[in-house]
């Protein structure tokens, strides 16, 4: 016996659902004739209540294929679908990390701190070592810690501060240098963004070559690259910096820097020089010993902590956690997680970037202003722009959420 109920329609421009209103139609004309004729079509009959609930089940199963045939378009795809689409260019997505800084420990010479010891900072994160050192006869040794609080938390010079689990002979810790945030999980734009410029990954001597191949190494955060063809020194980005005659310039957040090193050398032009002050050596091993070696260099960005002041109209009706869901939306939208542009390495936000994720944070939300710095004392700008030696952080803790009566 065929059916009534009209069928998904795959068209050219993509699967085409029928109404509910047809399957209902379609479906009570199908009981009609399994039972000879004359069936009560009203849909307060036993047989009513059938037609419909046969009908839903049918739109569920509709909006599943839907679902399903959207999940194989790069641009809609998310989760596990987007992760399989990754893999078909070789990539995965970048799982959540915390912040790496690199800490002095201080104490007894020959003392040894092992692995898993943990610090805190001026914030109250704690940060496990992740290697076991023992201190030296300078009496300090370096050792790199990891937030155990996943994102991208600022740890300014000198943040890390405090011993939290005690080691016989370790006196004190501090880190001379800010740390390299951390990030949640890829969102879906943030995945999709970086697919599409994977596919330079398998060209070379080009800048978006460079570019595709850096940002493919675990761990990497963000980069940022370009290139001066020019044979004077031309200052670039809101820093001004100076980028090196005929020169390629390379910003990566990551710690790993010899897969950076490998990643550049293996796509750049020959012949150019390179800006920055982290160098790593690769040899080419393509050849016999003696083997070539080449001093790789590029730009690991300083953090710039970044904070707002979000200024709304008093009202009783808002939640008595308005301000950390006003927190999380700026977050998000500062991280890309809300599918917008991301804050990232040479770029400017803009204050207005935020608003609507402010606004959706609740119906009785009406914003005055949303201000943004890198002062604490001054956050009255309304876009901030990043240098390309610069990666911008923020912190839940930098977003205020001041409430003013309207007048």
């Amino acid at each position: 016996m065929e059916t009534n109920v009209p069928p998904i329609q795959f068209t050219d421009q993509g699967p085409v659902m029928p109404a509910e209103s047809a399957v209902l139609a379609g479906v009570q004309a199908d009981f009609n004739a399994a039972f000879g004729g004359g069936v009560n079509p009203g849909l307060t009959t036993p047989q009513g209540q059938l037609a419909q609930s046969l009908t839903a089940i049918i739109g569920d199963k509709n909006d599943d294929i839907l679902e399903v045939s959207n999940q194989v378009d790069p641009d809609v795809a998310s989760g596990r679908w987007q992760d399989a689409i990754g893999r078909i260019y070789f990539l995965n997505r970048i799982a959540a990390s915390g912040t790496v800084v690199t800490a002095t420990c201080i104490g007894l010479v020959g003392a040894v701190i092992s692995a898993g010891s943990v610090a805190q900072d001026v914030n109250g994160y704690l940060y496990a070592s992740t290697a076991a050192v023992t201190i030296g006869a300078s009496g300090k040794t370096d050792v790199a810690f990891q937030c155990q609080t996943m994102g991208p938390i600022a740890c300014p010079i000198g943040a890390l501060a405090t011993i939290y689990t005690a080691a016989q002979g370790w006196d004190r810790v501090t880190n001379a240098t800010a740390g390299t945030p951390g990030q949640l999980a890829e969102s879906r734009a943030a995945f999709e963004a970086r697919r599409r410029l994977s596919v330079a990954i398998n060209s070379v001597n080009g800048v978006q070559s460079v570019y595709g191949a850096v940002l493919n190494v675990p761990n990497v955060l963000d980069a940022f690259v370009i290139d001066n063809p020019t044979s004077e020194v031309v200052q670039y980005g809101s820093t001004r910096y100076p980028l090196l005659a005929h020169s390629l310039f390379v910003s990566a957040l990551g710690c790993d820097p010899a897969a950076i090193a490998a990643a550049i050398w293996s796509k750049k032009a020959p012949g150019c020089d390179y800006n920055g002050d982290t160098a790593y050596i690769v040899t080419d091993t393509s050849y016999d010993p003696p083997q070539p070696q080449y001093t790789i260099k590029w730009v690991t960005p300083a953090p710039v902590q970044c904070f707002f002041a979000v200024t709304i109209q008093a009202n009783d009706q808002l939640p008595a956690d308005i301000t950390q869901r006003i927190q999380q939306a700026i977050i998000a939208a500062f991280n890309g997680e809300d599918g917008g542009a991301a804050a990232r390495i040479g770029s400017t936000t803009y204050a207005g970037r935020y608003y609507a994720g402010v606004a959706a944070t609740d119906s009785n939300v009406n914003i005055f202003s949303i201000a943004l710095g890198t002062d604490p004392m001054d956050v009255t700008q309304t876009s901030l722009a990043f240098g390309i030696d610069q990666y911008p952080t923020l912190d839940p803790s930098n977003v205020s959420v001041l409430q003013v009566a309207s007048s």
